[in-house]
């Protein structure tokens, strides 16, 4: 009796082992899936960091590069960011000074607004140009009011100024849950397109200038105060070599979590326990 009893333990023991070798195998497959997945989105993150350093280099070069002359109109179609965003230009021409746009703003300095003025080229182009910042405690929008250019407003002339500054491309539609209001005046990002509109301002460039610091002819007669240029933040996000780490690391604990189940998975305690 004991050696009949004994046959079917033995007997079991075969498909007691094939739905944990299953288990195993699906396992495994499961961490060989996500060791791939969180290797590949590393190495991504790595072809990334690569990417922003060349894209912070190349804007480091451009801001400290001697100023050139800004693009001219038939160049327009083709600015872009990589290629053109915080080019140190120089532009040539003459302000309009009673068609000031303040924008809101907040800077190292606190808050108030941006004292953006068209700049009349000499071939009959616009440029929006950011003279600078100016604190709300001096006026700010209430010191300018919404006016129009007629249609000749360049022609009109005034004295010709030359202005340095940093290539910036447009800012449509608003600031974080605030729509710029043209109709009130009311601005909260340097939308060149809605600006001009509202200025009836043609011909103008589909970028606008921050001045550089300490400029001559940069001051209007209507300023409370010199509005301060050279306030520009350049700033990129670069977290990739954490984000690179992270997924790497998780890899590691994928990789190490399945060989320790290969080692002493279900299928190895069976065979233990046989």
């Amino acid at each position: 009796m004991l050696e009949n009893s004994a046959l079917p333990a033995n007997g079991s023991a075969e498909p007691q082992r094939r739905p944990a070798k299953a288990r195993r195998r699906i396992l495994s497959g499961i961490a060989l899936l996500l060791l791939l997945l969180f290797a590949g989105l590393g190495t991504w993150q790595v072809v990334r960091l690569q990417w922003k350093l060349a894209l912070i280099e190349r804007v480091d070069a451009r801001v400290h590069a001697t100023p050139t002359d800004v693009p001219h109109s038939q160049a327009w179609p083709a600015i872009s960011a990589a290629n053109d965003e915080y080019r140190h230009v120089r532009v040539r021409g003459h302000f309009l000074f009673d068609l000031t746009t303040p924008v809101q703003a907040v800077t190292v300095r606190g808050s108030g607004f941006w004292l953006l003025t068209p700049l009349c080229q000499p071939d009959g182009t616009t440029v929006l140009v950011n003279r600078g910042f100016i604190p709300g405690a001096l006026g700010g929008a209430s010191g300018y009011e919404v006016s129009r250019a007629g249609p000749d407003a360049c022609a009109a002339g005034g004295e010709s100024v030359t202005v340095t500054g940093l290539l910036r491309l447009t800012e449509p539609k608003g600031g974080f849950l605030r729509l710029n209001d043209a109709v009130t005046g009311r601005w909260y990002s340097r939308d060149v397109a809605a600006i001009a509109a509202a200025r009836n301002l043609a011909r103008v460039a589909p970028f606008f200038i921050d001045a550089d610091a300490r400029q001559a002819g940069t001051a209007g007669p209507r300023d409370a105060g010199p509005p301060v240029g050279g306030l520009t933040v350049i700033s990129f996000p670069n977290s990739h070599l954490v984000y690179a780490l992270t997924w790497f690391a998780l890899a590691a604990m994928v990789g190490a979590a399945w060989w320790w189940v290969a080692r002493r998975g279900p299928g190895r305690r069976h065979d233990h326990a046989a």
